[in-house]
Order: structure tokens, then C-alpha cells, then sequence
């Protein structure tokens, strides 16, 4: 119990970061290449924790699209290369001074960044949290901020008037945006609470606002469904249902194939091309990941089950160095981890207890007879157990064995709040 409290006020206390609830690419506005190896782990350790930081309540991140004037658009544009111009500035004497400490900074750059660079009081003091915050990632580099990377709000900068407008404090003054919602959007607006980040994709202004989810207390089970993650599957539970698979590679190697042929010619229309297709790809593994998921966790909670999952920190090391060069494109290019981010809030929301498990052996051990050894593992699809002749797919016996194994970290406790 006191460990699984410790766990969630630690990663409770990484959902404070600035933007920590934004994607790597969005959140500091990071120039690319220009955050070390250090940094970019840990950002990605807290996107795939995100989700599971939660005791009563849960943070979920919603996208508001912004409507502004054309006025508007100028001064929010405006707002966001001031603000991290800003961020820039203060992190080069965070740099200099190779202090992270936002008190300390707040004395030496306040003044600066209220006349230079024209930004109100509380605006000037996210400048500075957000550059802290990145500076204390790694401290061996100077942070770099995109001039339109995202700017951070909170309630003395930021009010909603009504039911489709919200006011922002920009570098001309207050303006009063209409924003559009959805069904989805529009039944959950009475729980938005704490900051916003002001995101700009492709001409268009977002406000990712926070909002507070209750979650259920995890209900009581007798039982666990073992899921293992997968190459020629990306998913298979231990009762042998497979999530996924044959229409997700067509995808993927198509996508792969072209990439292949688009990075070979290397124009400028064939990058441009490129680009187009990262995103394209990164919807389709977003949208499939969200899909198994959803389809995971109603599985156990119409069966009355919990979750068990393995371990994924690593996977890439421990997995890479034993597949085949024909198989390690395949292996890298889906994102596990945000599978695991998925499984985690939803089962969160459904009240399935949800866990990890150590995943070393679970592919090789035999689930009937326990006999662990390399020799079992026949094929990719196929396992033989050399002691007592029980054969199995290969997928499900290790996710039996998922099932069977000691609780490593409770995500999704059976301990009540």
C-alpha cells in the first residue's frame, strides 16, 4: 500500500510539469535534434505515465479549436513568439548561471522580460517555469524553444465567458475568442479546471485544457487476463484472442515501402512527401492503439478480470539484439508505450485493476509444466515445451504466463484510495 502511494504521488507530481500532458514534439517547442538522449527519455517516460496519475480523479487533456479575427490570430501569434522568445532568454541564463531554480531566475530575468520582450506579469512567470522546467531535464545543454511552440495559461490569464468563448491575455491586450466544440467536447466542459496550453498546427490555433475525470473505485476480481504485446501480433490475451495483425502490417508496410522509395529519390517534393506520411502513420498507430485497447479492457470488464501487462521499459534493448534484420523495422516502428498509456487511463475509467509483470522468460517458459528454456520457443508462432511435449501459439502461452506471474507495479490498484 505505501508503495503503490509513493508511486502515484511521484507520478502525480510529473503531471505538474508545463506541458507534460502535450506530446514530446509539442510540449517544450523544442527545435528538433536539439534535446539530448537524456532529456527526450525522460520526457517519454511522463507521456506514457500521464494517464495514470490518479487517485479519485484523473487529469485528461481536451482540445478546444480556436475561432479568432484575424486581429485575434495576429495578437496570439504575436503573444507566442514573444513568449518563447522569452523562454529563450531565460534559458540562456538559466544556462549561464546553471541554476533551474525558478526563484533565483524570476530575480535576475523578471525585469527583462516585462520590458524587452513585453510580456504581462503572470505570462512572464510561465516563461520562466517552462524554461526551468526544460533546463532541468538535462543540464549539460542550453534549452532551444520553436517560436511557435506552445504557451502556457493558467486562470489569471485565461477565463471562459459563457458556454463558446474564452478570454486570453495577449501582448495587445485581452481578446475574447470564440472556440468550436463537439458533442464530446461540449458535455465535459463544466470539468475543465488549472492551466491551458495554446498549441498552433498548421494555421490553426488549439487550447489543450485539463479537465478532471472521476474514476471508480477498482472493482474486486478473482481472476486475470494476460496480455502480450507482440511482432506478428500486436497484441494477445491469455485466453487466445489476438488484437490486431494482418490488416495493421499491410499498413505498415506500405507505408514502408513508400517511405523507402520517397527517401531514395530525396527531392524537395518527395520530403514535403515524407513529412505528410510521418503524420499519417502516426494517426493510423494512434487510432489501431486505441482501438485494441478499448477492446482489451471491455474484454475484462464484462468478464469481471484485471489486466496484467509486461514491463516495457527496455523492450527495444532487451527485444532488438535477437530479431532479425527482415523484422527489426517492424518491431521499432509501433509505439508499445502508448498502448500502454491507453490501457492504462481506459482501464482507470472502467475500474479494472490493471498491473505490470516482469516479462524476462515469459516467452520461453512453458505454462503448463513451468519448464523454462530457449530451446521451447520453436518459431515466432509456435511453442514446443522440451520437458512434458505441450505445444501452444507462442503469443498465448507467454500471456498466460503474464497472467500467472507477481504483481511488479500496480497501475490500476485493487487498493482503495
Amino acid at each position: 500500500m505505501r508503495l503503490f502511494a509513493l508511486l502515484v504521488k511521484v507520478l502525480c507530481h510529473s503531471c505538474d510539469i508545463s506541458n507534460s500532458h502535450l506530446t514530446r514534439r509539442e510540449a517544450p517547442g523544442f527545435r528538433h535534434g536539439e534535446v539530448s538522449r537524456a532529456a527526450r527519455k525522460q520526457h517519454t517516460t511522463i507521456d506514457v505515465f500521464l494517464n495514470t496519475c490518479y487517485s479519485r480523479g484523473m487529469k485528461q487533456t481536451m482540445l478546444l479549436k480556436l475561432g479568432p479575427t484575424s486581429e485575434q490570430h495576429q495578437a496570439l501569434l504575436d503573444t507566442m513568439h514573444q513568449f518563447n522568445a522569452a523562454c529563450d532568454y531565460v534559458a540562456s541564463v538559466a544556462f549561464a548561471e546553471k541554476t533551474a531554480n525558478k526563484f533565483a531566475l524570476q530575480k535576475v530575468v523578471y525585469g527583462e522580460l516585462r520590458t524587452t520582450y513585453k510580456l504581462a506579469a503572470q505570462l512572464a512567470i510561465r516563461a520562466i517555469s517552462k524554461a526551468s522546467e526544460a533546463y532541468k531535464r538535462d543540464k549539460s545543454i542550453q534549452p532551444h524553444f520553436k517560436s511557435e511552440g506552445a504557451v502556457v495559461y493558467d486562470e489569471r490569464v485565461m477565463s471562459f465567458k459563457g458556454l463558446l468563448t474564452v478570454s486570453l491575455l495577449t501582448v495587445a491586450g485581452r481578446v475574447l475568442v470564440p472556440f468550436q466544440v463537439g458533442e464530446y467536447q461540449a458535455a465535459r466542459m463544466d470539468a475543465i479546471k488549472g492551466q491551458a496550453d495554446l498549441i498552433y498546427r498548421k494555421g490553426i490555433f488549439y487550447l489543450a485544457v485539463t479537465r478532471d475525470v472521476p474514476t471508480p473505485a477498482p472493482e474486486e476480481v478473482t481472476d486475470t487476463l494476460g496480455i502480450d504485446l507482440g511482432i506478428v501480433n500486436l497484441a494477445t490475451d491469455s485466453e487466445g484472442e489476438t488484437f490486431s495483425g494482418e490488416a495493421v502490417e499491410k499498413v505498415r508496410q506500405r507505408h514502408h515501402a513508400l517511405r523507402q522509395r520517397l527517401q531514395k529519390r530525396g527531392t524537395k517534393s518527395a520530403k514535403k512527401h515524407l513529412k505528410k506520411l510521418s503524420g499519417k502513420e502516426a494517426r493510423f498507430r494512434k487510432n489501431s492503439n486505441h482501438v485494441i485497447s478499448k477492446r482489451i479492457v471491455a474484454k475484462a470488464k464484462a468478464n469481471g478480470q484485471g489486466i496484467a501487462i509486461e514491463e516495457l521499459r527496455h523492450i527495444r534493448t532487451r527485444t532488438e539484439a535477437r530479431l532479425r534484420r527482415s523484422q527489426r523495422s517492424r518491431h521499432s516502428s509501433w509505439s508499445f508505450g502508448q498502448l500502454r498509456s491507453f490501457l492504462s487511463y481506459k482501464a482507470a475509467l472502467a475500474g479494472v485493476p490493471l498491473h505490470t509483470v516482469n516479462p524476462r522468460n515469459t516467452s520461453r517458459t512453458c505454462s503448463e509444466c513451468g519448464h523454462s528454456a530457449k530451446e521451447n520457443r520453436k518459431s515466432q508462432a509456435s511453442f514446443v515445451c522440451q520437458a512434458c511435449g505441450y505445444t501452444d501459439n507462442a503469443d498465448r502461452n507467454a500471456a498466460v504466463n503474464i497472467a500467472r506471474a507477481s504483481v511488479m507495479v500496480p497501475i490500476v490498484s485493487s487498493l482503495r484510495a
